[in-house]
């Protein structure tokens, strides 16, 4: 097998599906939401860079990146703190000629004389607003076996109802494939199509020759998109080939599916499709283990360390140092990080961001289709 990975480099867009989370994404980006209960969104795919030797990686924010850059520092979790390659974020107007971003392309058009100065053969392009283990060693060598100028990562589902049901494309492009002999034919851009589809990982290999040659062209013309913009037009003339996976996959794409998808890992079967792969990195916080203190009960929870519980906690998710009190009762809730949920409180089917505090005696109740949002530090 030939050894590829350690000549590729990675870009990931942490901001390209913020507007499918607007809740989520006032204070901060979608790769740096909450999940899993000690987990950020780019934790899995740095982790999967990594693992696959890709140390060279750079991350073009575009805005309300703060959150991000404080939990991935100078990248030590996921071994990137290097003398050559490393850990690189691109903020807008990093670089001569770069400026926030619609698309791809303008972002990519605005590290050019860095792509250009790198020695990696490959680059590999990605979002982060799906939560997946991935081996892009396997899709490297997929990439070089086929002789394909671009190759795409999909897997088959069926698309999000939220997609589905939308009237417009004002939260952003989602991509389906027709696909012939492991090429890509056709690609559909926001397809209503019912049933199982090709459905787009946004997840590519290409050539960094090829690619700065692309996006050059690509944005003398005003494109924005990479796969809307300038793969559709050209399947005719390049091969762009399908990397089809087969592995565990949660989609972020509304506030449902983010409650859906973490309540999933409270099934031993998912969870231990999510992480029984190779290790999944995440800042460092040194604290105490949970306590459970008294009369406290625990029953299929998630539970990240330096909780203290004394009260009833079933079904939920707790980010670290989530106090329940004493008689209080959680159920169906996703508590990140700070929360506190006082004495005598009943709550059920909420997502709670960080650092908020139910007060002592409230009863508050969304339903299993409209899981209720409380926002940062408010206090109920």
């Amino acid at each position: 097998m030939v050894n590829t990975n350690t000549n590729a480099l990675g870009i990931i867009f942490p901001n390209s599906y913020d507007a499918l989370v607007p809740e989520l994404v006032n204070v901060r980006l979608m790769a740096s939401i909450p999940f899993a209960s000690r987990y950020r969104l780019i934790d899995f795919i740095l982790s999967s860079m990594t693992h696959a030797d890709i140390n060279n990686i750079s991350v073009m924010v575009n805005n309300n990146y703060h959150s991000l850059m404080d939990h991935l520092d100078s990248g030590r979790e996921w071994d990137l703190v290097r003398k050559n390659g490393g850990l690189h974020i691109f903020p807008p107007f990093a670089e001569k000629g770069s400026k926030p971003y619609n698309g791809r392309v303008g972002a990519m058009a605005g590290i050019l004389e860095f792509l250009r100065d790198q020695r990696e053969k490959y680059v590999v392009i990605t979002d982060t607003n799906i939560v997946v283990n991935f081996d892009f060693k396997a899709m490297i060598q997929a990439h070089i076996e086929s002789g394909a100028d671009v190759t795409v990562a999909y897997n088959e589902q069926e698309l999000p109802e939220s997609f589905l049901k939308s009237e417009s494309n004002d939260k952003g492009y989602y991509y389906t494939f027709g696909i012939e002999d492991g090429r890509i034919t056709k690609i559909y851009v926001n397809s209503r199509k019912a049933g199982i589809q090709n459905f787009s990982m946004n997840m590519f290999v290409v050539e960094r020759e090829l690619l700065v040659d692309m996006i050059n062209t690509a944005f003398v013309r005003g494109d924005e998109f990479f796969e809307r913009d300038v793969l559709l037009p050209q399947l005719g003339r390049l091969n762009v080939h399908a990397f089809k996976y087969e592995g565990y996959v949660a989609r972020i794409c509304d506030m449902k599916s983010y409650f859906d998808e973490n309540m999933k890992l409270l099934d031993e079967y998912n969870l231990d499709a999510l992480f029984s792969g190779p290790a999944i990195y995440t800042k460092i916080h040194d604290d105490n283990p949970t306590r459970y203190i008294g009369s406290a009960k625990a029953e299929n929870v998630m539970v990240a360390d330096g909780c203290v519980i004394e009260g009833e906690v079933e079904d939920s998710i707790l980010f670290r140092g989530v106090k329940v009190g004493k008689g209080a009762k959680v159920k169906n809730c996703v508590l990140m990080q700070g929360t506190v949920v006082e004495a005598g409180a009943n709550v059920e089917y909420l997502i709670m961001d960080k650092n908020v505090t139910i007060t002592a005696g409230k009863e508050m109740k969304g339903t299993n289709t409209f899981p209720v949002y409380i926002g940062k530090f408010q206090v109920v």
